[in-house]
C-alpha cells in the first residue's frame, strides 16, 4: 500500500514527539537517569565504616540506575573537614560520620551548599563473652529481656580512671589494668563521638566548655590509658576480631560494623558460634551517642546522590545488608533471622553530643 508523502512527514513529526517527550520525561526523573547513558562522576571524601556500602555490587547498581558514578576516598571523618590537604583535592561532597563536623567544616571555610543526615548508627562497645559475663557479676552490665547487652559506661569509666584491675571488676582471665580503646579521636569519628560521650558522662549531663574544664583531665586519663589509637573505625575492628579477647578486650565501634561482618561470611560466623572460642559481644552503653552520617554538597551536583542515598531501595540495602538505621535511628527493612535479635529496634537512651564549642578544645587536649 502507498504512503503518500504528507502522511509519511507527519509520522515522521509524531515519531520525533513521542521521542522527544520520552527523553524529557527520563531526563525528569532521576531514577531513570542512568537510561540516558548520561552519567554523572562524583569524588568525595567518605568515612571508612561506608566503605563496604558503596562497594557492594547492589548499591554500585541502584546509583548507576540513576546515572552515579561515586569515586570515594577513605578518611577520617574529623580529617576530612579540617585538614586542607584533603580539602585541596576538590571533593565534591564530604560523608563524615557526625553532624558536628557540618559545624567543623564551615569553621574551616567549606562552601557547603546543603547537608542532609541520610544514616544512623549508635555508638557501641565491642568484646566478648567471657568479659560480658564478668561484668554482669559485678553489675556493669545487665541483659535486657530480649538479649541486648547493656553498659553502665560511666561506673567502668571511673574504674578504669581508678587504675582497677580486671579481676576486681570479675574478668579473672584477663591481666592488669582494665582498660577501653577508641580510634584516635582527632581523626576518626567514633573516638570523637566516645571522647564526647566520655566527658558528658564524666560530668553528669550535656558536657559543656565549663565541664571541660573541671572533667577534661579525667577525660585524658581515659584515653592516655589507651595506649596506640587507630586511625581508623575499620582497622580498630579489624585488630579486635584477629587481636581476640586477649589483644582487645574491649573497644568502641559502631552498631553495624559486626551487622555487617557477620552478614559478609554467613559461614564464617555459623563456626564462631559453634566453635569453643570467645564469641564477640555487642554491649549497648547507656546512655550512648547516635553516630549521624551528614552528606555534605560541595559541588551542586552533589545534590543527585543525596536525593538517591534517601530513596527507600538504598535505605533498604543499607540496614538489611550493612546495618545502617535510617535517617531517625530506626530500621528501614527486616533484618536477616539470625541478626535480627542481636540489634534493638529502638535505641532509648541516647544523649546528645556537646558542640563544637566544647569538642575542639577537648581534641586539643587529648591531643596533647
Amino acid at each position: 500500500m502507498a504512503i503518500s508523502r504528507r502522511a509519511f512527514g507527519v509520522g515522521l513529526l509524531a515519531t520525533g514527539a513521542v521521542g522527544t517527550g520520552g527523553y524529557l520525561a527520563v531526563k525528569d526523573r532521576p531514577e531513570l537517569q542512568g537510561l540516558l547513558g548520561n552519567r554523572l562522576n562524583l569524588f568525595g571524601f567518605i568515612g571508612g565504616e561506608k566503605e563496604a556500602f558503596l562497594a557492594d555490587p547492589d548499591v554500585v547498581r541502584a546509583l548507576g540506575s540513576r546515572g552515579l558514578t561515586i569515586q570515594s576516598r577513605v578518611a577520617g571523618s574529623v580529617e576530612m573537614v579540617r585538614e586542607q590537604a584533603l580539602l585541596s583535592q576538590k571533593p565534591q561532597f564530604l560523608w563524615p560520620s557526625s553532624s558536628i563536623m557540618v559545624d567543623i567544616a564551615r569553621q574551616n571555610g567549606v562552601r557547603i551548599r546543603d547537608d542532609r543526615v541520610v544514616l544512623n548508627t549508635p555508638i557501641v562497645i565491642y568484646s566478648w563473652q567471657p568479659v560480658a559475663d564478668g561484668l554482669m557479676q559485678v553489675g556493669l552490665v545487665t541483659r535486657t529481656g530480649a538479649g541486648h547487652y547493656q553498659l553502665d559506661l560511666k561506673a567502668l569509666l571511673e574504674a578504669i580512671v581508678a587504675g582497677t584491675d580486671w579481676s576486681k571488676l570479675g574478668v579473672n582471665m584477663l591481666y592488669g589494668r582494665s582498660r577501653i580503646v577508641s580510634t584516635d579521636p582527632n581523626r576518626s569519628n567514633s573516638g570523637f563521638m566516645f571522647a564526647g560521650l566520655v566527658l558528658s558522662l564524666l560530668s553528669g549531663n550535656l558536657a559543656t566548655s565549663e565541664a571541660l574544664a573541671q572533667f577534661g583531665p579525667k577525660a585524658q586519663a581515659i584515653f592516655r590509658n589507651m595506649g596506640f589509637k587507630s586511625p581508623s573505625s575499620g582497622k580498630l575492628f579489624e585488630q579486635y576480631l584477629a587481636g581476640g579477647i586477649g589483644g582487645e578486650p574491649m573497644i568502641v565501634g559502631y552498631e553495624n560494623q559486626l551487622v555487617e561482618w557477620i552478614l559478609a561470611d554467613r559461614a564464617r560466623w555459623d563456626r564462631i558460634m559453634s566453635g569453643s572460642g570467645a564469641k564477640p559481644v555487642m554491649l549497648y552503653p547507656r546512655p550512648t551517642v547516635y553516630s549521624a552520617h551528614p552528606l555534605i554538597v560541595i559541588d551542586e551536583q552533589s545534590h543527585r546522590l543525596m536525593d538517591a542515598l534517601t530513596t527507600s531501595a538504598l535505605q533498604q540495602l543499607a540496614w538489611e545488608k550493612h546495618g545502617f538505621r535510617g535517617p531517625l535511628g530506626t530500621p528501614t527493612g527486616n533484618l536477616d533471622s539470625a541478626i535480627a535479635g542481636m540489634l534493638p529496634a529502638d535505641i532509648d537512651a541516647v544523649l546528645p553530643m556537646p558542640d563544637a564549642g566544647t569538642m575542639l578544645p577537648l581534641l586539643d587536649l587529648l591531643a596533647k
